[in-house]
């Protein structure tokens, strides 16, 4: 940390690249979920692929987030 205002504009665009992320981590998170849970009410899914759908969707959600750590 310092006291540059110049680093404001790179604060303010890594917040962005944040939030995409983290939009795109909850969509998806809750998409997958909603198709699972419309399987599972039809029959055609039962209860450990909703087990893995979940695992799943965690990694996945894990994994996309890494990226943030990527040095620009």
């Amino acid at each position: 940390m310092d006291d540059k205002l110049s680093k404001i504009a790179l604060a303010i665009t890594r917040s962005k690249k944040t939030m995409n992320i983290i939009m795109q981590n909850i969509v998806g998170a809750i998409g997958i979920k909603i198709i699972i849970l419309i399987l599972g009410a039809l029959g055609y899914a039962g209860m450990w692929l909703a087990i893995f759908a979940d695992v799943g969707v965690s990694l996945i959600a894990i994994l996309n987030s890494i990226r943030l750590l990527k040095k620009n």
